[in-house]
């Protein structure tokens, strides 16, 4: 049965012999973290080579490529202009700031492509590469569409945040995502942190009675996250019950203070079901002493982080602020697995200039 056993390595209860899920990615990721300059190189060299499988999922030049991204930060030009010519687009954060002559090579292709799938890699391609120039050749897509718009579901603007921004009916940029990230990391308990995660509050849902949490309070004077502009406590107060049915939004004050805002949809009565949220609250989730890749771990559920870019289960979706109606600001992820015997990640998105948090759940 579950819980029969715990894990080799951390201690937590789980259904079999051996070490966990968790822990089995840990020891993956600390296996990549200990690549050394020249293995880099090689490794680099190598997907450059073999640039045309970054086309295919399932290759160990696609998984070397995300490695290189996600942990180390690393995308070399030569790799992006390899993968233009190989005509490799799947993979789009390979482009992120890719120099003007890749840029200019995507802005070819898509120009003159009349297949809609294509259309799509390209135009998320073209978002990583982010410049100005890419927001101009977007916007007069949105402006003036191809014929392949009629098989797509959005427009470019809702490509473009696949890039961490997007542009309104003026052309006007909106940034999206912090470009600074943080991984949270376990600790010690009661070990001092300008993060919490997890906060079980006194008050209750208004829908489902069920007991609040504060999912996320950041200290925003803290150093390190002075790259969020909040001077002050920003706390993120959440009904996990009813964030699974529907986003869930709140008001925060800069003292501290905290109150989610009335749902229209949420989920089963929880009443008096207080303690299926203390697992939650007795995590032990701290800010990581240094910043890390704005991809850190994009392609896994295990790794919580605060600012850079989410590892989205489904599709890259930004929430629009109830009160300014502006889409909103990536601020953290929160992988329910790693908090609880849950599915799914928790997405929490911000809007400075309300100060209200936007929060909603996706799993597969």
């Amino acid at each position: 049965m579950y819980g029969d056993f715990t894990c080799e390595r951390c201690g937590r209860k789980i259904g079999f012999r051996g070490i966990c899920l968790n822990c089995r990615e840990e020891l993956k990721r600390e296996q990549v973290l200990s690549w050394s300059e020249e293995e880099i190189e090689a490794k680099t060299e190598e997907v450059a080579v073999h640039a045309e499988q970054l086309s295919d999922w399932g290759s160990k030049t696609y998984k070397t490529a995300c490695q290189l991204i996600d942990l180390w930060g690393v995308i070399s030009e030569k790799v992006q202009r390899a993968a233009l010519a190989a005509g490799a687009f799947e993979l789009a954060k390979v482009y992120y700031h890719a120099p003007k002559d890749v840029r200019d090579g995507l802005i070819g292709r898509l120009m003159n492509t009349e297949d809609s799938r294509e259309a799509s890699w390209l135009m998320e391609c073209l978002a990583m590469q982010g410049d100005e120039k890419a927001l101009q050749t977007l916007y007069e897509l949105e402006c003036h569409p191809r014929s392949w718009r009629k098989k797509l579901y959005v427009d470019p603007s809702v490509y473009a945040q696949a890039g961490g921004w997007t542009f309104d009916q003026e052309g006007r940029r909106q940034e999206l995502i912090f470009y600074t990230c943080y991984p949270l990391v376990r600790a010690e308990k009661h070990t001092s942190s300008p993060v919490r995660v997890g906060r079980l509050r006194k008050d209750c849902c208004s829908y489902c009675g069920g007991r609040l949490l504060d999912m996320l309070v950041v200290d925003g004077r803290e150093e390190r996250l002075r790259f969020l502009g909040v001077d002050g406590i920003l706390t993120a107060t959440c009904c996990p019950n009813c964030v699974v049915y529907e986003p869930v939004f709140s008001k925060f004050t800069l003292d501290g203070g905290s109150k989610m805002l009335p749902v229209k949809k949420g989920g089963m009565d929880m009443e008096g079901c207080e303690e299926d949220y203390a697992e939650i609250a007795e995590n032990t989730f701290v800010l990581g002493e240094e910043p890390v890749s704005l991809f850190y771990e994009t392609e896994s559920d295990y790794t919580n982080t605060l600012g850079g870019f989410a590892s989205w289960v489904q599709d890259w979706e930004y929430l629009t602020c109830p009160q300014c109606h502006k889409p909103m600001k990536y601020l953290a992820q929160l992988h329910w697995g790693l908090l609880e015997e849950g599915e799914g990640t928790l997405y929490i998105e911000v809007c400075m200039d309300c100060r209200v948090v936007g929060m909603q759940h996706q799993q597969t």
